[in-house]
């Protein structure tokens, strides 16, 4: 579970400082609450489909038709909740469960006919982008704030109270460091190193105060929004998979080594095939959050999103060839990614020299890839 050093860890806060201090002084308005907010909500859906790709890198797959699955997923609710009247749950619950299915058979296809992942979810992002449009008929969907389809629409339009994002921010700072209590006790029962109790102290109270003034500055817009939590309880989810489980193991060691891993005895094949039924889960999320937050169920829903979910994992540290890689690195790519597209669009920056900017991050994030893993 080789991570990148700590030099290299690093500069990733440092080129997400750089970025945003770049913006702020071209636009002030980058670091104003409203902006951040919306900036967040972004970071919020690229972040929850980088999670998914991270599971689908980590053995050595890829996985190129999410893209268009958010959007097939996300029409697929709209249509029946604003075409057919049915509640918002219910639509829901069946796009998700048609992710869980389409994924699934990617998988088993991949795994049982030993078919390359590259070309089997190239062909889904052909099949699903072709069926997203057959869903929709080519229209527009609009998503509105209607009493039937509110729990929809609201999932990028909702924001907790100040009271209750202030308490939040106080619940998960005192989580925080009851895990590292515990975390610190079980390596000195076991008699492991453990760093100084001070350190420590100090990591806690400056993590803290941020999560209070994170908060508070949401306070300052409309509030925590709840595309945030829906981020983060998936980041914990992914976290406690690859972090503390036998099948977050098996990821790893299916990348390093797939062969080693079969003498191991490992179930390659269940391993891989859960993977991707993991990612179909993050694409019917993100597909919801990012219908709602587009507003309506349109034909360019998606476009490309799988290739900003590669590069938030690779600028992060996880290994194309699979391996290698962490929660917290993914987290970090998908913000330096969000908050370039954030502050470009805000800048009127045309979107050909998006594309443009956007092809150059993810061929310096691949170079970048190459030149760690020799």
């Amino acid at each position: 579970m080789t991570v990148r050093s700590s030099p290299q860890f690093l500069a990733l806060p440092f080129a997400l400082l750089a970025i945003a201090v770049f913006f702020a002084v071209k636009e002030p308005a980058f670091l104003g609450p409203r902006n951040l907010t919306q900036l967040i909500v972004e970071f919020s859906i690229v972040g929850t489909l980088a999670l998914g790709m991270f599971m689908i890198l980590l053995t050595g797959q890829i996985d190129l038709s999410v893209g268009s699955g958010v959007g097939l997923i996300g029409g697929i609710a709209a249509v029946l909740v604003f075409q057919h009247n049915w509640p918002a749950p219910l639509a829901m619950l069946a796009a998700f469960t048609a992710a869980l299915v389409l994924w699934l058979l990617m998988g088993t296809l991949i795994v049982k006919q030993r078919i390359p992942s590259f070309i089997i979810t190239l062909g889904g992002l052909l099949i699903f982008k072709g069926l997203f449009w057959l869903v929709i008929q080519n229209s527009t969907i609009p998503v509105s704030r209607g009493d039937q389809d509110n729990l929809y629409s609201l999932l990028t339009t909702y924001y907790l109270p100040s009271h209750l994002g202030l308490a939040l921010a106080a619940i998960v700072a005192i989580a925080l460091g009851l895990l590292t209590y515990f975390a610190r006790a079980a390596r000195h029962t076991h008699h492991l190193s453990v760093p100084p109790a001070a350190r420590v102290m100090a990591q806690w109270l400056v993590t803290a105060a941020a999560l209070v003034a994170v908060a508070h500055l949401f306070n300052q817009f409309r509030g925590v929004p709840l595309s945030l939590l829906i981020l983060s309880a998936t980041a914990a989810t992914v976290y406690f998979l690859t972090q503390h489980t036998p099948f977050g193991r098996y990821l790893y060691a299916i990348g390093g080594n797939e062969e080693a891993a079969v003498l191991s005895g490992i179930a390659v094949h269940r391993v891989l095939i859960g993977a991707y039924v993991l990612m179909g889960v993050t694409v019917a999320l993100t597909g919801f959050m990012t219908t709602a937050y587009s507003g309506s169920s349109t034909t360019t829903v998606g476009d490309l999103m799988e290739l900003d979910a590669i590069a938030a994992c690779v600028i992060g540290g996880t290994a194309l060839k699979g391996g290698r890689g962490t929660v917290w690195g993914v987290i970090l790519g998908a913000l330096i990614m969000t908050a370039l597209l954030n502050g470009m669009t805000l800048l009127a920056v045309s979107p050909e020299a998006k594309f443009i900017a956007r092809g150059l991050v993810l061929t310096l994030a691949v170079w970048m890839d190459v030149k760690l893993s020799r």
